[in-house]
């Protein structure tokens, strides 16, 4: 159970990688396109003699870029779905179709609740109860081995030829008399065995509510950012840029200031795309924390 949840954990990371570079692609794309038509306005204001020569070359560099981009990002799409393939266990050229894209997660259940769901259904829980039962099991029958007398009975056939045949039974119940020699040895040993699994119990606990907690905090600072991005970052950016397009067109402002608003405006996509991918991987290893879906939980509060 424990190899599943990290697989799955990990199909949900490739999965998501995929999607981080799709999204990458659509955000290069609209930028190329947006660089392009500047270049085309800052070519015209070229030839009505408005801007300088260093504009269009400037213009024609920012084009070059876009261009590059999307030739790496080919490469980490094609690395992306080969990995997902891998872990899927799929032919590693094998096609896939996307039937969604990065979409901002739902608000995250009770920690509390995830906690003490965790510290119930996780293997590792399992595993140690299992040792701890066995050990008890094992300290009763060292110490009924220990004490409890062995009724031995047995049975001879003696043939002396002449004399006939001698036959004779009996019937043993040795009892052990130096009982602290077990107290001593057998007995402190199954002790401290149950003692040493009654501590690696407790650390296993802890362990889970840390891991629990490690990972509900990182998929809610990721929800943060992503909402924060979406909701303050981007916006300003698109509205930079339209700015100052708007006023390139008029003739108030440089090429370079274009081109350092759009910038700024791929990079606050980038961030998104990031953080997005961000949000839905911790989501799933928090999934993998809890050892349970995060859909059997009540819903948390929405940040929407």
């Amino acid at each position: 159970r424990l190899l599943q949840q990290q697989v799955a954990a990990t199909a949900d990371q490739a999965y998501n990688d995929v999607l981080l570079a799709e999204q990458h692609r659509r955000d290069l794309t609209e930028a190329d396109s947006l660089s392009r038509d500047c270049l085309l306005k800052t070519q015209a204001r070229f030839n009505a003699g408005t801007v300088p020569r260093l504009d269009v070359i400037k213009a024609q560099v920012d084009v070059a870029q876009g261009t590059n981009d999307l030739i790496a990002n080919a490469r980490d799409i094609s690395n992306a779905r080969a990995a997902l393939n891998r872990i899927v266990g799929r032919p590693l050229g094998s096609a896939i179709v996307l039937l969604d894209s990065l979409d901002v997660p739902l608000a995250l259940p009770d920690l509390d609740a995830i906690e003490q769901k965790a510290l119930m259904v996780r293997p590792e829980i399992a595993d140690i109860e299992a040792q701890q039962r066995a050990a008890r099991l094992n300290s009763r029958l060292v110490r009924e081995q220990s004490i409890l007398p062995d009724i031995t009975l047995s049975a001879y056939r003696d043939f002396k030829g002449d004399q006939g045949t001698l036959y004779s039974a009996g019937l043993a119940f040795p009892i052990p008399v130096f009982l602290w020699q077990h107290t001593r040895g057998d007995f402190a040993e199954t002790q401290h065995r149950e003692l040493e699994l009654d501590a690696a119990a407790r650390d296993v606990r802890a362990a889970i509510g840390q891991d629990v907690r490690t990972a509900y905090a990182t998929a809610d600072a990721a929800e943060r950012q992503v909402i924060y991005i979406r909701d303050q970052l981007l916006p300003s950016a698109r509205e930079a840029y339209r700015v100052a397009t708007v006023s390139y067109g008029l003739g108030g402002l440089s090429a370079l200031d274009v081109l350092d608003a759009r910038r700024s405006l791929l990079d606050a996509e980038n961030q998104y795309a990031e953080a997005l991918a961000a949000a839905n991987s911790a989501r799933a290893d928090l999934e993998r924390a809890a050892g349970t879906p995060l859909s059997t939980f009540a819903p948390g509060a929405s940040r929407e």
